[in-house]
């Protein structure tokens, strides 16, 4: 068997992908060979698979951005997850996780892996249930084997990083009924696991065989994404003890993982009051000894339905500032509906935006330099200059040629009143 990237890492070996994640982020390829062997940088790369692009998540590079698609037992065309699979590369999405639940899933998952050039993430447990509720009408039925079996089939088809819900362990959800929740649990997998354990009286089979899951992993080089099935799903139900008790478990699984050969990262929250995003990301840190963290959002506000993407944005500037590596986007359809084309070319935006910003606060590499060339050109009036540094060229272009300036050298803002134009045609006349 050959070398996984942790194991190659802590032997002095500089891979094809570090060393291509090293050139593309300004890095020194020893430098980040050394923090993928300290488990604090991940390269999602799975050897059955050559990415086109690799994504390097961690301490010292640039803030990534998941964008989440898939199929709904309402909705299962794989043409229209492909239609978003390319909006989501346009857009700047790093990754890409197939959360399909609708349809023939292998042919999704395949179809996508097939067309994405970065990496791509899933999450068996869906497979693992939709299964069994085909097969027997109720998704209690799957089996321990029928986990395990979900976990090899993702891995054999191809993803880099997989989700497993090991935390949710009989002694944690316990403490749901001590303190109970407003929206208990809202992860789909963590909810899947809870119902799984109360009907068959047993322990969670990704916390009892994590061995056995961490031994797929290592042999198809799969990066583990542990997930937060006891993420709150409102501000009130932020920072209880159940969420950090899964996150304590999380840890100590992180380590047996990463024992064994396995890059490791860690899934975050959720719904987190603003004035609690630093804590949690820090708490994260300290707990795991800097491991790779991966949050959705946070959401930092329940009440704008129909505008998450922003409310998601403002928590994950601040949680990719204080630290967090990796942010899930979120759509305007989040808590509404299956997300259009549209909306996945919007949450992309707002999310490359959120990890933009903590990269300033960071000082990543190139980060503030973006800043500094856009303002240059804005000085300067050279709309071509700016349209094309923009985050979203397309959207930046379509907004200018609709306010058509009189003058082209303005914008129909201020026009003659332009501070630039002014300080400029000052200028002339003292020449």
């Amino acid at each position: 068997m050959s070398l996984t990237q942790l194991e190659a890492a802590r032997k002095g070996v500089v891979t094809e992908a570090v060393r291509r994640v090293a050139a593309e982020e300004s890095v020194d390829a020893e430098v980040l060979r050394g923090r993928v062997a300290d488990g604090k940088v991940v390269v999602p790369a799975n050897v059955r698979r050559k990415a086109s692009r690799y994504c390097g998540i961690g301490l010292g590079l640039r803030t990534k951005v998941n964008a989440n698609i898939g199929t709904s037992m309402d909705q299962a065309s794989v043409e229209n997850e492909l239609a978003k699979l390319d909006a989501a590369v346009a857009a700047g999405a790093d990754a890409v996780m197939d959360l399909s639940t609708g349809g023939d899933l292998r042919a999704v998952r395949r179809e996508i892996i097939e067309a994405c050039p970065v990496s791509v993430g899933s999450v068996p447990i869906y497979e693992a249930a939709a299964r069994a509720t085909a097969k027997h009408k109720n998704m209690a039925q799957m089996t321990a084997e029928d986990m395990l079996w979900a976990v090899r089939r993702h891995c054999e088809d191809g993803v880099d990083f997989v989700t497993v819900h090991c935390g949710v362990t009989r002694a944690v959800v316990a403490m749901l009924e001590k303190q109970p929740r407003i929206c208990d649990i809202v992860s789909r997998g963590g909810t899947f696991l809870e119902m799984w354990m109360e009907s068959n009286n047993q322990e969670n089979p990704l916390y009892e065989r994590f061995d056995e899951v961490v031994d797929l992993c290592r042999e198809f080089d799969v990066t583990l994404s542990l997930g937060d099935g006891l993420r709150p799903g409102c501000l009130a139900d932020a920072g209880d003890e159940a969420q950090f008790a899964e996150l304590r478990t999380l840890a100590e699984l992180a380590k047996r993982a990463m024992a064994r050969g396995v890059q490791v990262m860690l899934e975050g929250p959720g719904h987190v009051p603003l004035a609690d995003v630093v804590t949690q990301i820090k708490l994260e840190k300290e707990l795991t000894g800097g491991l790779p963290f991966y949050v959705l959002g946070p959401i930092v506000t329940d009440v704008a339905p129909g505008y998450d993407h922003i409310t998601s944005a403002i928590g994950g500037a601040v949680a990719a500032a204080a630290g967090a590596d990796f942010l899930c986007y979120v759509t305007p359809a989040e808590h509404l509906s299956l997300p259009t084309v549209e909306d996945v070319r919007t949450g992309v935006i707002a999310a490359r935006i959120a990890a933009h910003a903590g990269d300033i606060a960071k000082s990543v590499a190139g980060a503030a330099e973006w800043d500094w060339k856009m303002s240059t050109a804005r000085a300067a009036q050279d709309w071509e200059g700016q349209i094309r540094l923009s985050v979203d060229p397309h959207r930046a272009r379509a907004v200018r040629e609709a306010g058509a300036p009189h003058n082209a050298e303005v914008c129909s803002m201020c026009g003659d009143f332009c501070v630039y134009k002014v300080r400029k045609d000052r200028a002339g006349k003292t020449k």
